[in-house]
């Protein structure tokens, strides 16, 4: 597999992609209206308890309070049994309000959700990730050979401090006992730095800030399987080739510097981009996915769409399933695309061509670093799955939600502003004893009351009287609308530009 990475750094936002086999798969954006929070530490105060939740709420000097699961408190009770796990205890026996704790943010902050946060502090280097409150020894479940997972896993359990613990990435597969201890000092060196900065600020503050896109780069996808690294500003180039230096030297000439804006646009990343915010993903055969979500879990749903086949009905359907589920693997990784996904296949008789749509997913999601699980068909024939979900997914970091419709993307039908209008105007005309009124509303509303009134003869209501001279106006917003009394001097005016309905 042919596999680059593409860094685009000239504009006001830091953007890199991973291509495979000339396909954009992934894409992180570093901007400063949406920046990751995922991994920051923090000293925070508890602002209250709620037992019945199992959770406190902590301020860490966000918008809005960090979200504290009993589970994921790390506590040290000399009375407690060793086994004992802080979820089966309650909340209120672990943290009090106004008490200070030092927590790192696990997920970012969505929809009118905060931050989930958790004690268990993790640091990560390029091969190992240091868990300083946990006694723990991990290995990769990407290095696949058994005695090299068994190698490692002997020397990080002499190497690991004491009632620490320690995971070693897929990037440690075959490395020295030696490159092991020199970063896992670093990482140990990091820690108590940790543990120095809280010790002298208040809460609620920020102890230290995760790494940069770049770095962040450099450390997690500039791997043996990456043929080439594209950059195109000078300053950002230098800068990863220096990173590279220190945790990559091997892989520091497959670094390139492209000076090119439109880098990009290389294998049509660009557009790719553009079509990875759409709501409707087209699928080569003419079939295509609806992708819809919510706070709680995102649906994809397939259609044959224009695909008709060329045999029979129940080979189209598995064709498309399969082309589909190759295609959704795609967009979950491109979108990052992370929690509860339900996806609605189109229906199959037969087990075989169920299992064969559930095989193509697997395999798909195969290169995928982030974990997922296909639990498999429910009984309604829907496909259930899970994709670890920690930071904000492509659209949360592109766009915002829209100021008019406030996330909904629905606006009324003109004939309901038509009656919201009708409604409100008779407070006018109660209110004032000027019976000529002025109302501005959107050309396609103005066009609906055009229409009642030549089909039902009124719009108005006839017993309060008055004359309505209604001006479309395309700058307002389709279900904005103004009503006032019209002043004597300006009905000459409104006689020009405006409608009379009755």
């Amino acid at each position: 597999m042919n596999k680059e990475i593409l860094v685009d750094a000239t504009g006001f936002a830091t953007r890199v992609a991973v291509v495979e086999d000339g396909s954009p798969m992934e894409l992180y954006v570093e901007q400063e209206s949406t920046k990751r929070l995922v991994g920051n530490i923090y000293k925070g105060k508890v602002q209250n308890v709620l037992p019945g939740m199992q959770a406190a709420f902590v301020d860490i000097g966000l918008e809005k309070n960090a979200f504290l699961y009993a589970g994921d408190i790390v506590f040290d009770d000399p009375d407690s049994e060793p086994d004992t796990k802080p979820e089966s205890r309650n909340i209120k026996d672990i943290v009090n309000p106004g008490q200070t704790i030092i927590v790192q943010v696990a997920k970012d902050p969505v929809g009118t959700k905060g931050a989930r946060v958790t004690t268990h502090i993790t640091l990560a280097g390029r091969m190992l990730v240091l868990m300083p409150t946990m006694d723990y020894v991990g290995v990769s479940r990407r290095i696949e050979s058994e005695d090299e997972r068994n190698r490692i896993r002997k020397i990080l359990s002499d190497l690991k401090p004491k009632n620490m613990g320690v995971i070693a990435r897929t990037a440690s597969s075959g490395k020295s006992r030696e490159v092991f201890a020199e970063e896992l000092e670093s990482l140990q060196k990091l820690y108590r730095e940790v543990e120095k900065r809280a010790s002298k600020r208040k809460a609620p503050s920020l102890i230290l800030e995760e790494q940069s896109l770049l770095m962040r780069t450099v450390r997690d996808l500039l791997m043996k399987d990456v043929n080439r690294m594209f950059v195109n500003d000078e300053a950002t180039y230098e800068r990863i080739r220096e990173m590279a230096e220190i945790t990559a030297p091997k892989l520091k000439p497959r670094i390139l510097y492209k000076p090119s804006e439109a880098l990009f646009e290389r294998y049509e990343t660009e557009s790719q981009i553009e079509n990875a915010l759409e709501r409707k993903v087209w699928l080569k055969s003419g079939g295509y996915l609806i992708i819809d979500r919510t706070e709680a879990l995102t649906c994809i749903d397939v259609n044959t769409g224009r695909f008709v086949g060329k045999d029979n009905l129940e080979t189209t359907i598995t064709a498309t399933n399969r082309e589909a589920a190759a295609e959704i693997a795609h967009q979950l990784r491109l979108r990052d695309i992370g929690g509860i996904i339900i996806i609605d296949f189109i229906d199959m008789e037969k087990e075989s061509d169920r299992n064969a749509v559930l095989n193509t997913l697997r395999n798909a999601l195969k290169n995928d670093h982030t974990r997922s699980h296909v639990f498999g068909f429910t009984h309604l024939g829907l496909v259930e799955m899970t994709r670890k979900k920690t930071g904000r997914n492509l659209m949360d970091t592109l766009q915002m939600e829209c100021p008019y419709c406030g996330g909904s993307a629905h606006v009324l039908y003109p004939e309901s502003v038509m009656n919201r209008i009708r409604k409100q105007s008779v407070q006018v005309v109660k209110g004032s004893n000027n019976k000529r009124i002025l109302i501005e509303a959107h050309p396609d509303v103005v066009a609906a009351m055009e229409y009642a009134q030549k089909k039902y003869g009124s719009v108005f209501q006839k017993e309060l009287g008055g004359t309505y001279y209604v001006k479309p106006n395309p700058q307002l917003h389709m279900e904005k609308f103004t009503i006032r009394p019209l002043a004597e001097k300006k009905l000459a005016e409104a006689k020009k530009e405006c409608k009379i309905i009755r």
